[in-house]
């Protein structure tokens, strides 16, 4: 039998992105497993939505998270080969970035470089595209490194702006994209 390889996912808020994941990957048959979530966040909706899934769901307080030690020993006790963020929204720490080099991937709501760094995410990217008047958005896969959305891009999908969205509905489109290309691109990374 092929041992499964194991990813963990960070994510900070309602966790539909690590519950799609979850479901795609968590079977028995699947090569790919998700070992563990990790969030920054108490009250975070995914600690519930996942752990329901029979998924553990860590929490590490804010000096837990900054200093990253004890996040990278949960990590190695749990065979962790990639670090997958889904709607997290803190910097990783130094100690993350140098025990999982060119391991830690990340999905963003637009395509990059348009409309990323520090407080683009969510809504407020959909807002920022309509804002700009761009005909097309999408998703941007990238790698992980010590700035907010700038590591190197590993994959695009765009989807076109409707003259009449509102960011909700822009949102869905992405959302799409997310749930269908996020997977494939995980598979792609650690099955090759």
């Amino acid at each position: 039998m092929v041992q499964q390889k194991k990813i963990a996912i960070l994510a900070s808020g309602a966790g539909s992105n690590a519950v799609n994941l979850i479901n795609r990957f968590n079977s028995t048959d699947s090569p790919i497993h998700v070992a563990t979530v990790i969030t920054n966040r108490v009250k975070a909706a995914v600690r519930e939505k996942t752990e329901a899934m029979g998924v553990e769901c860590l929490y590490f307080p804010k000096d837990e998270w900054l200093s990253g030690h004890e996040v990278v020993k949960a990590l190695q006790e749990r065979g962790v080969e990639l670090v997958v963020l889904a709607g997290f929204l803190a910097m990783i720490p130094n100690a993350l970035l140098e025990a999982y080099p060119d391991k830690i991937v990340n999905i963003h709501p637009s395509l990059l470089p348009r409309h990323g760094g520090k407080g683009m995410y969510g809504i407020h990217v959909h807002e920022a595209v309509l804002a700009a008047g761009d005909a097309r958005s999408g998703i941007t896969i990238h790698y992980i490194n010590e700035h907010y959305d700038q590591g190197a891009i590993i994959a695009q999908r765009a989807c076109p702006v409707m003259p009449d969205d509102t960011p909700e509905t822009l949102a869905e489109r992405v959302h799409a994209l997310e749930y269908e290309y996020y997977p494939q691109v995980i598979s792609q990374l650690l099955l090759g």
